[in-house]
């Protein structure tokens, strides 16, 4: 039986005030109108829904049995609506990120500061991946966009949108401090221990091809989980390592390491956002992107140190 929607949007409201004279001010229309809706939906249910007085409307047993289903679905449409309504206007929603660790701690979260002040009501979840799989989760539909650095290796229907530049430098500890004046090339660096990220990470991928290309090969000593292992394994003399400087600079002013002086320039990287154009954004995703955007045209409004 394919009853027509409006049919039950109206009996829910005349069921609702017991009256066909109120139920029309509410969905303003008029009186006669709900009351023919009301008589065709009588007509193709074969029931009678409402026993009609001149002190008002009340529903039959099959109005209240009626009644009682329509009024949860009525509810359930009416609090969609709303929650939609308030997701366009960002008081509350919700949005997954995927995001790498130099991204997340590069720009992500200074912005994400800001975002969440601005609006608190914005559930955020955030998964931490390697570019590799932040990307991958991004293709499969688990966040709506991933930060990470690159390279990304993405492919269509994905978009890569470089947002900052991030800058490498080597770094070494105090029992290495012999070698701060001096300027080395990455042949140099064979009879030193070498700290890397894994093999299956983007890093290994950009440092295999960088040595690659002056003739080498990289085969670190120790290969570290996350970036943040590495600056304390370089604190305690564990090896040389690759690090981001934003991420460095701190321990550099402290002593606590030093910048090798490297002879090969590093090519630079880039913080970058990746999303699946084929798939539509929530309002806070967009709005998320926009502050992303802004932050990349003026970091220290975010909080954030440039590269360099």
């Amino acid at each position: 039986m394919a009853v027509s929607y409006d049919y039950y949007r109206i009996f829910y409201y005349v069921a609702k005030y017991r009256s066909f004279t109120r139920a029309a001010k509410v969905l303003i229309n008029s009186q006669p109108n709900i009351t023919r809706a009301m008589n065709n939906l009588e007509q193709e249910l074969d029931c009678r829904l409402f026993l009609r007085s001149h002190r008002g409307v009340t529903l039959t047993p099959e109005g209240e049995r009626l009644f009682s289903h329509v009024r949860i679905a009525q509810e359930q449409l009416q609090a969609g609506e709303a929650e939609l309504a308030s997701q366009k206007t960002l008081q509350s929603g919700h949005i997954s990120i995927g995001a790498s660790e130099i991204a997340l701690h590069g720009l992500l979260l200074p912005v994400l500061r800001v975002f969440h002040l601005t609006y608190p009501g914005i559930k955020i979840q955030i998964t931490n991946h390697s570019t590799p799989q932040a990307v991958a989760a991004v293709k499969s539909g688990l966040v709506e966009f991933a930060v990470v650095v690159t390279p990304s290796g993405v492919a269509r229907p994905l978009q890569e949108l470089p947002l900052v530049e991030v800058q490498d430098i080597l770094i070494a500890g105090p029992h290495f401090s012999h070698l701060a004046g001096e300027t080395l090339h990455l042949k140099d660096l064979a009879p030193f221990p070498l700290i890397c990220l894994g093999r299956e990470t983007k890093t290994w991928e950009f440092y295999d091809r960088l040595f690659s290309e002056h003739g080498l090969i990289l085969q670190p000593d120790m290969e570290a989980a996350t970036t943040d292992q590495i600056l304390p394994m370089v604190k305690y003399d564990l090896g040389f390592g690759f690090l981001p400087d934003s991420f460095a600079r701190e321990a550099i002013e402290k002593g606590e390491v030093f910048a090798v002086n490297l002879a090969e320039k590093i090519p630079p990287r880039h913080i970058c956002l990746v999303r699946d154009k084929s798939r539509p954004q929530s309002a806070a995703a967009r709005e998320l992107e926009k502050m992303l955007r802004q932050a990349a045209a003026d970091p220290a409004g975010f909080g954030i140190k440039s590269s360099g």
